[in-house]
């Protein structure tokens, strides 16, 4: 059992897939930190790296994978550093060799590498009696349509593999807060149902899940929430106790800033029943957390809760819906909404001609993101750009949003220009439900 007066310290390296690499650098080299996680998988990431691996079975993992260990594998193994990573998306095994080859390169032989797999599940979904949770439909009907299908694996796994020894763990999808719940778990000795401990670290691990929205990314508002150095922004540490209580901190002299507003908007983030947080490993229950400021940028954190797991879990499952096509076109001057409007007219009635659904047109700047309602009484802006966008059942269909846009220079309004366009096949993700029985971890390993 772990002992009640140590202390770790876990740094987030990535919130996203594409996120910077520097701060995770920085982390590694100036913030003293035991683990650095990196948490790259979003819901429909995933659904498309199983697109990719069908193309390649070498391919599947994170793009970013190799350049980020490319930057911080010498740093970690020099510091002792453990990784904690699910950028192995639809295939770990692939991550593992490429890392394997990253470190060999580098020089850096005795690493052990760890791929957890088993998130994988799709043929049990396919064959299985289950239904959508957004709409009831089963999910059978879509048939060849389904690209993928993952469950959202515990902690159980990643405290496995630092149990043997791994230096870095690449895993599939794991959800989000257990990939810095697992080095809690490992390194303090917690029971795997100890509800209220594994409550309070779903707590920091959710916190720290997106990286840079903890430290003033997706936070900044020019004088109501000012951010310092926000070009530079570091990325956060949580000094976790034994207790499950945390210190939420930053590199020295990093920019960004993390303080009670940071915390609470962070913790709030996708949250739709604070007292019921439902994760793989626990139930976790945020509405007894107390969030202090308890020096520049250190905010401790504490009070979480937790009850039993769910019997079930979550499961996302991709599935190919259609083809997007979209097109704009920009208008300035004097009258340039008027023009742009009258685009907006010509294309609807040249675009009724085919099947396309959910057309919706956009004059970014004036009523895009705010609807016609909310924007109606703003003054007439000088520039105006024209968006189209829509679904087709065929690329084909799709491809003639962008090519009736295109066709607005010469058989439009006065004045077009900046065309550009897009068609692409539209992956969409819903979610069902599987025993917790219906998916089981596997660990493969391999050295340097």
């Amino acid at each position: 059992m772990g002992s009640s007066m140590k202390s770790i310290r876990i740094g987030a390296g990535a919130g996203y897939s594409g996120d910077r690499i520097d701060p995770a650098v920085e982390l590694a080299a100036k913030g003293s930190i035991d683990y650095l996680v990196f948490e790259c998988l979003a819901e429909r990431t995933i659904a498309l790296a199983q697109k990719a691996k069908r193309l390649d079975p070498k391919a599947g993992y994170d793009p970013l994978l190799e350049e980020r260990m490319e930057a911080v594998l010498p740093i970690c193994a020099e510091q002792r550093i453990r990784i904690v990573s699910n950028m192995g998306a639809a295939n770990p095994a692939a991550a593992v060799d490429k890392t394997r080859q990253v470190a060999e390169g580098l020089g850096l032989r005795g690493l052990r590498i760890a791929a957890v797999s088993g998130d994988d599940v799709l043929a049990a979904v396919r064959d299985g009696d289950f239904r959508f949770v957004e709409n009831g439909r089963p999910v059978k009907e879509l048939g060849e349509k389904l690209i993928s299908a993952n469950a959202y694996l515990g902690a159980a796994a990643i405290v496995e593999a630092l149990g043997a020894g791994a230096d870095v763990i690449l895993t599939g999808r794991i959800a989000d807060p257990a990939l810095f719940l697992a080095p809690m778990i490992h390194e303090f000795g917690w029971s795997m149902e100890n509800w209220d401990l594994l409550g309070q670290g779903t707590v920091i691990g959710h916190l720290l899940e997106c990286a840079g929205q903890l430290t003033g990314g997706y936070f900044a508002d020019p004088g109501w929430k000012d951010v310092p150095n926000l070009a530079r922004l570091g990325f956060p540490i949580a000094e976790m106790a034994a207790d499950g209580s945390a210190v939420m901190t930053k590199v020295e002299g990093s920019g960004g800033l993390i303080n009670k507003a940071t915390c609470t908007e962070q913790l709030l983030y996708e949250i739709q029943d604070p007292s019921a947080y439902l994760t793989p490993d626990v139930v976790a229950d945020f509405s007894h957390v107390t969030i202090e400021e308890v020096g520049r940028d250190r905010v401790r954190v504490f009070g979480g809760r937790g009850k039993p797991k769910p019997e079930t879990l979550k499961v996302s499952v991709g599935f190919q819906d259609g083809y997007v096509g979209e097109g704009q076109i920009s208008y300035a001057g004097p009258g340039a909404l008027a023009r742009a409007e009258l685009a907006r007219e010509v294309l609807r009635e040249r675009l009724g001609d085919y099947e396309i659904s959910e057309l919706r047109f956009d004059l970014i700047g004036v009523n895009s993101i705010h609807g016609e309602l909310l924007s109606k009484k703003q003054c007439e802006p000088y520039e105006v750009r024209l968006r189209a966008a829509g679904r087709a059942e065929t690329m084909k269909v799709a491809t003639m949003i962008a090519r009736e846009v295109e066709a607005l220079y010469t058989n439009g309004p006065s004045g077009g220009g900046g065309v550009t366009g897009f068609t692409k096949e539209r992956v969409a993700i819903l979610s069902t439900l599987i025993p917790q029985a219906a998916a089981s971890y596997r660990i493969d390993y391999e050295v340097s």
